[in-house]
């Protein structure tokens, strides 16, 4: 890796864990009032900051690997940022939902290739806890998602095939995909069985969120033989 690209890789990993910080604090320490808050700003940061790691960790031509997960990260940054700017109502949770189900979609086809190294061939048991945990998380949201329990289920199908496949990847990925389905576990039951949910669900969400994408990441680059 060039000099520069390395600086610019450190520069952005280090901002990134700075911003992370702050966001996850801004959760127990809210700051401002009304739009811009510090948790809504610092959010909006991170996965532009996590996308310069890879993209200053890697070297052109990239691989089809690091491109889409940089698509991924993209459409992630979309799922936190458009669904301030949409209105009221169902609005903004479906444009949550939709960003990230093109972010899933893409980290799936990002995967598929890694599949034979992954749950699907070598871990019939993981795969299997994956399917009873998506069928347990429908059934306890199901009466409280009314006409959205469809897109729901078919956003945690497309969830769950990322997380299989991300174990493709090594144990980071396999990591990175299980908190990845946590944090968005952690959402629905807020959405809708919120006598479920804990009293630290938004802290949890988000732990969980910024982990599972720097863990993906990391996977990435390992796989690539690329170091920040």
């Amino acid at each position: 890796m060039p000099s520069r690209n390395r600086t610019l890789a450190i520069a952005a990993l280090v901002a990134g864990g700075i911003v992370a910080f702050v966001h996850l604090l801004s959760h127990v320490m809210p700051v401002g009032d009304g739009f811009l808050t510090l948790t809504r700003v610092t959010q909006w940061l991170l996965m532009p900051l996590l996308a310069l790691v890879l993209w200053a960790s890697t070297q052109p031509p990239r691989s089809r690997l690091v491109r889409l997960v940089l698509l991924a990260l993209g459409f992630s940054w979309l799922g936190d940022f458009l669904p301030g700017f949409v209105g009221g109502g169902d609005a903004p949770f479906l444009t949550l939902v939709g960003c990230f189900l093109l972010a899933q979609i893409t980290y799936v086809t990002a995967f598929l290739p890694f599949r034979e190294q992954s749950f699907v061939r070598t871990n019939k048991v993981g795969m299997l806890s994956y399917i009873l945990a998506l069928a347990a998380l429908v059934y306890l949201c199901a009466s409280g998602a009314g006409v959205l329990l469809v897109p729901v289920v078919i956003y945690g199908i497309v969830l769950t095939s990322m997380a299989i496949l991300a174990s493709g990847l090594g144990r980071i990925g396999a990591l990175g995909g299980a908190l990845f389905f946590i944090s968005d576990a952690l959402i629905a039951i807020r959405a809708f069985a919120p006598s479920a949910a804990l009293p630290t669900n938004g802290l949890l969400v988000m732990t969980t969120y910024i982990a599972a994408q720097a863990l993906l990441v990391a996977a990435v680059l390992q796989r690539e033989g690329a170091q920040v």
